[in-house]
């Protein structure tokens, strides 16, 4: 290196060097935060969403947790967070969505500890950079659902498996047999991620094989806590399920990715935005190797030793590191797709999503290890702005977003007294939330009503728009974001059925029947 080029860089090194460490993990979660609290009230609920504070959340908390086995098909704790934060901040959008946005933004430090075990600094900044914004973990930490805090607590049991794995210690023991218990009492596909660890711990060669014993009593530990949750698993049944073995296995395969690469509504940009993600990945991942492959013994051991240029210790070697990451994230993700084999289909993609974690991991490992240099770099800047930007076109494009049922409901709200509202069944949920008082008319009951509202999304039945009924017109017709409304009146009340009514869905869906609960309805037949 030239005298011009050492008086260069030699401030450069002193700048860096009187930064703190960690200004960078502060301005990725301040991002992280920023994403996720800014538009956290953006979009409306959706089915899933308003089913928690219409069907599952009672006054009481045995009323809930009762009402957690009738309904849900997920383990208690994430139910016991919101019953806390509905009864201290009410039942609105943002008060609901705001643990998953807390867990999704305290995601971001435990990405950042992890790419630091696995494989040091520039691999912790990168990991805690794709997990700030990538569009899959932005969306779920703004959903009113488990998710959020599944990939948490999944991060969570990682990290602490990783320092288990280097240094199993009594207290790293305890803190990955506590962590991991908390993602099984979250989600139950926790199980798979938590099998690749053990696995890891009981076969691979290192620190944990030579204590065998305690290694043994802290995976024994979710494991009782597993079993303890069949009793709750027997009784809810996997109702509610059905909707996954409808979608098509090879559909649901191409999501994983899928979602990943252009998050859980982002089908609409089309396969180009997904093949260029895919290629910075790609690309990224295909540097990295040919870099460590080619780097010479003496440099990856520094790359190994040397956390970044810092001069702190790593704990492991890339290739290691890289291994680990790799089997958690295939048991994470190929354990659910084989079990579809044996019949246990439950593979709805959105629950991988503790599984992008350790493949983030992997990708920022591979994408920037120490020997990679400015042009690894390159690449994991790359990936991280076509994710950030990919996770800011969501909140400018209703057609990426949650259906507006919301604006459904603000439609209907001038609406007349007695009336009946169809719609489908992903709308029932939404529209009682939105419009208190509505209920489900009962199968077999007759309602005498002067308006008749229907609403639903394409592709529309060929009756659509047509009178549900003798007596009745077309008034008004709305599209709300791709979501349609029809609404209908007669000058007089009229008696109209309940299977009429379904009947007359104008969606290809199962349908619903809402009525205002003082309406009076008589069983009459159909």
């Amino acid at each position: 290196m030239s005298v011009t080029s050492q008086a260069t860089t030699a401030p450069g090194r002193r700048r860096a060097a009187a930064r703190p460490w960690w200004w960078p993990l502060a301005a990725l979660t301040l991002l992280a935060a920023a994403l996720r609290l800014s538009t956290l009230g953006l979009q409306s609920f959706w089915y899933d969403e308003a089913f928690t504070p219409v069907h599952v959340l009672h006054s009481s908390l045995s009323a809930t947790l009762r009402a957690v086995g009738r309904t849900e098909n997920s383990p208690p704790l994430w139910y016991l967070l919101e019953w806390a934060d509905w009864r201290v901040l009410g039942d609105g959008e943002v008060a609901l969505r705001l643990p998953s946005a807390l867990a999704g933004i305290a995601t971001v430090p435990v990405a950042w500890m992890i790419g630091r075990e696995l494989a040091g600094r520039r691999a912790a900044i990168l990991a805690a950079a794709l997990v700030a914004v990538n569009p899959l973990l932005v969306w779920y930490s703004q959903e009113a659902r488990v998710y959020g805090l599944f990939v948490l607590m999944a991060a969570l049991a990682m990290l602490c498996f990783l320092r288990a794995e280097r240094e199993p210690t009594r207290g790293n023991l305890a803190a990955f047999a506590a962590t991991a218990s908390l993602a099984l009492l979250t989600h139950y596909f926790a199980v798979f991620l938590l099998i690749g660890m053990a696995l890891w711990l009981v076969l691979a060669p290192g620190p944990a094989r030579a204590r065998r014993r305690p290694v043994l009593a802290a995976l024994a530990v979710p494991a009782i806590v597993g079993l303890a949750l069949l009793p709750l698993i027997a009784k809810q049944g996997g109702h509610g399920t059905q909707w996954i073995g409808r979608w098509p296995f090879s559909q649901r395969l191409a999501a994983i990715p899928q979602y990943y690469l252009t998050g859980y509504s982002g089908a609409p940009l089309g396969h180009g935005v997904e093949l260029l993600v895919a290629l910075a990945i790609g690309g990224g991942v295909a540097f990295g190797l040919w870099r460590i492959a080619g780097a010479p013994a003496a440099d990856s051991e520094r790359a190994a030793s040397a956390d970044g240029g810092t001069g702190e210790p790593g704990p492991r070697g890339l290739e290691r590191g890289a291994a680990i990451a790799l089997l958690i994230a295939a048991a994470g993700i190929l354990i659910p797709i084989a079990l579809v084999a044996f019949g246990a289909d439950y593979l709805a993609p959105r629950n991988l999503v503790a599984a992008m974690i350790p493949v983030t991991a992997l990708i920022a490992l591979l994408v920037v290890p120490a020997a990679a240099g400015r042009i690894g770099v390159a690449f994991g800047a790359t990936i991280a702005l076509a994710f950030l930007a990919i996770s800011v076109d969501v909140d400018l494009s209703p057609r990426l977003q949650r259906g507006n049922w919301r604006g459904v409901a603000n439609v209907l709200a001038g609406g007349r007294v007695d009336r009946a509202i169809t719609t489908v069944e992903l709308g029932g949920a939404p529209l009682q939330y939105y419009m208190p008082g509505l209920h489900n008319l009962a199968r077999g009951a007759t309602v005498t009503v002067s308006e008749i509202d229907e609403t639903g999304y394409a592709p529309l039945r060929a009756s659509a728009g047509r009178a549900p009924a003798p007596g009745f017109r077309l008034s008004e017709q709305r599209n709300v974001d791709g979501l349609i409304v029809y609404r209908f009146v007669s000058s007089v009340p009229r008696a109209v059925s309940e299977a009429t009514l379904r009947r007359h869905v104008i969606t290809l869906a199962h349908p619903e029947v809402l009525v205002p609960a003082g309406l009076q309805a008589s069983h009459l037949g159909a």
